[in-house]
């Protein structure tokens, strides 16, 4: 087992004692969203793929009802019985773990109590996900050790834990976000992005092949929370325009089953100016994913960076959710010889961008766009390149 496994559960002994030959190691990934951005909560096609950045959990089982909470990086020390999980909604770190305790218990699954320790590579605030990298990790290590305790033998359900996981959001952490995040983390393969339609879950792997290139994730550094900024506005305003859409077309269900020429037809319905904007750039991103996953098929690279720039553009114009510091990343990035694409990725408001960059620019991409950034901003960024890993599991 790596190294970093072996330090991992020195640390666990440390805080819990006891010795290693009963220490657990799972791990659930963040995630990069490619193109399909702010359209999971209105039925859209995404196009995200695990990175190899990760919530690692060390974890043993225990006797009786407890579950204990600590991270390598955090002072923070959580004791919660498995019979009043609610008492874990205020917390500052610790909510996400035991808010998917509640709703596993909430959909029927027998639990066990346990010490787990986490230690998570994926920036937090970065826009890569590491909420759901946290939710997946603790949920395959509950279910994991909850199913061997109960002597239950079925497979366990990925894209159940998945769901689990978005609930979890909503109801424990007052956040109204798609399924996305969760999904690619739960399901998440080796060198492939996954197609995913978020109204059915109907999901599509294919390999990303980008020959010659790699992924390289730019964090501007300023963080963002979901809860305190304009997310839950903007899946407002998208319901708004569904609402108005589906007086003319009333089968929709969601935004994104209207397709561009349905919403071209129709748009002058919706007089606000700012909810048009919303719907727009949903309907047009749909289609921009659908285009994304057929030129990755077909090896057409070239036309996949030209999406991304489209994507930007269109949730900059069109969906307001990027700001400075993002667009100041984005356009240093498009200045650089050897980058195909480039556009900001996850919810907004700071985070990541996500770049395709041939290898020999790599180190020039880092350089450049590293100090043109500083100087217009005043942040120092960071810079990952990330390979596209596997999802939720256990570590053997």
């Amino acid at each position: 087992m790596d190294s970093k496994y072996t330090e991992l559960k020195k640390k666990f002994i440390e805080i819990y004692g006891g010795d290693e030959k009963d220490l657990r190691v799972f791990a659930a990934p963040g995630r990069v969203n490619l193109i399909g951005e702010h359209i999971d909560y209105c039925g859209g096609y995404v196009f995200p793929a695990a990175i190899t950045l990760d919530s690692t959990v060390i974890a043993r089982k225990r006797d009786d009802r407890m579950v204990r909470l600590a991270a390598t990086d955090l002072p923070d020390r959580v004791a919660c019985s498995l019979d009043s999980l609610e008492e874990g909604r205020g917390l500052r770190w610790g909510n996400y773990q035991l808010g998917v305790a509640n709703e596993l218990q909430k959909a029927g699954y027998k639990l066990v109590g346990v010490d787990m320790l986490f230690h998570d590579t994926v920036p937090l605030g970065s826009g890569l996900s590491s909420s759901a990298a946290i939710e997946m990790a603790a949920a395959i290590t509950f279910v994991t050790l909850g199913n061997e305790a109960n002597g239950i033998t079925n497979p366990i359900d990925l894209i159940d834990l998945a769901v689990i996981g978005q609930r979890t959001e909503h109801n424990f952490c007052g956040v109204n976000c798609g399924i996305m995040d969760q999904f690619a983390s739960a399901m998440g393969r080796k060198d492939h992005a996954i197609l995913l339609d978020c109204g059915s879950l109907n999901y599509k792997y294919t390999p990303f092949k980008i020959e010659g290139c790699k992924i390289v994730l730019a964090n501007t550094k300023k963080k963002r929370g979901l809860g305190e900024s304009k997310y839950n506005e903007r899946v407002r305003e998208t319901g708004e325009g569904l609402a108005i859409l589906k007086q003319y077309l009333p089968g929709k269900v969601h935004l994104c089953d209207v397709t561009v020429k349905e919403y071209e037809e129709y748009k002058d319905k919706i007089q606000d100016s700012v909810i048009r904007k919303r719907v727009e750039h949903v309907i047009y991103e749909n289609e921009r994913v659908l285009k994304s996953f057929e030129a990755l098929q077909n090896g057409n690279l070239e036309a996949f960076g030209e999406l991304l720039k489209q994507a930007h553009a269109s949730i900059r114009d069109l969906y307001e959710v990027t700001g400075f510091e993002l667009d100041a990343m984005v356009e240093e990035a498009l200045k650089i010889e050897g980058v195909i694409g480039a556009r900001m990725t996850g919810a907004g408001f700071g985070g990541c961008t996500v770049n395709i960059v041939r290898e020999e620019s790599i180190e020039k991409f880092i350089k450049e766009v590293g100090e043109n950034y500083t100087k217009k901003t005043g942040i120092v960024p960071e810079f990952y390149v990330s390979e596209i890993g596997d999802g939720a599991r256990e570590i053997k």
